[in-house]
C-alpha cells in the first residue's frame, strides 16, 4: 500500500469505513445508504452528495471498482487494496476499543 493511500484513508471517516464495509458484497450507492442506515439503527444516514463523492474518490484511488450497471445503478465492489485499508482501520478501531476497556 502506498504512503499516500495510507495517509488519506487511515484513520478513515465514518462514511469511508461504512462504504468499504458494505462493499465486501457488491452494491450500489443507494443500497449502501440503506444498509448503513439499517446496521447503525438510523444513527448514520449518508447523504447522496457525500456518498457519490466518496465512491468517485475511492474508485479513482483504487479502493473500489465498478462492476456493472443494473437498472441505471452502478454496482461497485471492494478491491484488494480497499480490503487492506479496511483491515487496517478495523485493527485500529479494535485497538481503540481494547484501550478504552483497559482504562475503565
Amino acid at each position: 500500500m502506498d504512503a499516500h493511500i495510507k495517509k488519506v484513508y487511515v484513520p478513515m471517516t465514518e462514511t469511508g469505513f461504512y462504504i468499504l464495509l458494505c462493499l465486501r458484497e457488491p452494491n450500489h450507492g443507494y443500497g449502501i445508504v440503506q444498509k448503513v442506515k439499517e446496521i447503525t439503527e438510523g444513527d448514520i444516514v449518508l447523504t447522496p452528495g457525500t456518498m457519490y463523492g466518496s465512491l468517485s474518490k475511492m474508485e479513482k484511488d483504487g479502493l473500489i471498482r465498478f462492476i456493472r450497471e443494473e437498472e441505471k445503478r452502478k454496482i461497485y465492489s471492494i478491491t484488494e487494496l480497499g480490503g487492506e485499508v479496511l483491515n487496517l482501520e478495523m485493527r485500529r478501531i479494535e485497538r481503540l476499543y481494547k484501550n478504552m476497556k483497559e482504562m475503565r
